[in-house]
């Protein structure tokens, strides 16, 4: 795997308590950075599986610490505007500065469309929308103050640039990214903001036996449709490892894509090409 130089930069991650999230604190970490790891560190409603715990998210913190690096571990739900400025005033106290927002987290649920209860697209679309607007907004303002450029990488998905039947509000959020994304990186640009996103299908993470286990079958029908020409996805082997989905972070972060901003960077297994 490339490395890339981190040293004397600081990112703020979300959804780190494992997953995902876990993984890319622990790439910056190992690539020089100081981490300062948020998760709202417990269950959802609506959400059938079990999402990231506290003591999960201090052993995201204790890896970062592994790599000889800084952790800030921090309870923060993205939904929460108060809690998201206050997680972000906190790294600031605690850093001085963020250089890299790696806006990761996220949250799926399964049902039809005229199925689908409000509160389920509620919780979704405020997750995986709302929350990655607020944390935009914040680091982002944080970024325009400053005025010497910064790193914004968000998780969209194949399916937001697909449909995929099961998922529609999953679906809507994760396009809602994308047109984020694009629309960031141009406000953003003249204070030397790159603002990108990564479109994975399905990732090996907690999530994935988390939903067949609540859904069984539906589940794997929904997965099962992000699956590409690669076809990696079966219940034995569930998905692409965390760590592929993280270097695509490292390189969007890094100074290698100076000048790109305002990408979806698929991480699919071919999927959108079909």
């Amino acid at each position: 795997m490339p490395t890339y130089d981190f040293n004397d930069k600081v990112a703020f991650v979300t959804g780190a308590a494992h997953g995902q999230g876990r993984s890319h604190a622990q790439h910056y970490a190992r690539n020089g950075a100081d981490v300062v790891v948020t998760d709202v560190s417990e269950n959802i409603d609506t959400v059938p599986y079990d999402m990231g715990t506290s003591e999960e998210l201090e052993e995201t913190a204790s890896l970062v610490e592994d790599e000889g690096q800084q952790a800030l571990p921090i309870q923060m739900d993205v939904r929460d505007e108060s809690a998201v400025e206050a997680a972000v005033e906190e790294a600031l106290d605690e850093f001085g500065r963020i250089d890299i927002l790696a806006n990761n987290a996220g949250i799926v649920t399964v049902s039809d469309a005229t199925e689908l209860d409000e509160a389920m697209w509620d919780e979704v679309v405020d997750t995986n929308l709302k929350g990655v607007w607020l944390t935009a907004k914040h680091v982002g303002r944080h970024f325009v103050d400053r005025g010497d450029g910064g790193k914004i990488v968000t998780t969209t998905s194949q399916a937001g640039m697909t449909g995929n039947p099961g998922i529609v509000h999953y679906v809507a959020s994760k396009w809602g990214v994308v047109g984020m994304t694009k629309t960031l990186a141009l406000e953003l640009a003249e204070y030397d903001v790159n603002v990108n996103a990564v479109a994975p299908s399905v990732v090996n993470t907690p999530m994935v036996p988390g939903m067949i286990e609540a859904y069984g079958e539906e589940a794997l029908s929904a997965i099962g449709e992000v699956a590409g020409p690669m076809n990696i996805f079966t219940p034995e082997d569930p998905g692409i490892d965390a760590s592929y989905i993280s270097e695509a972070y490292m390189w969007l972060s890094s100074d290698a894509a100076r000048y790109v901003t305002g990408i979806v960077l698929p991480v699919d297994t071919g999927h959108t090409a079909k």
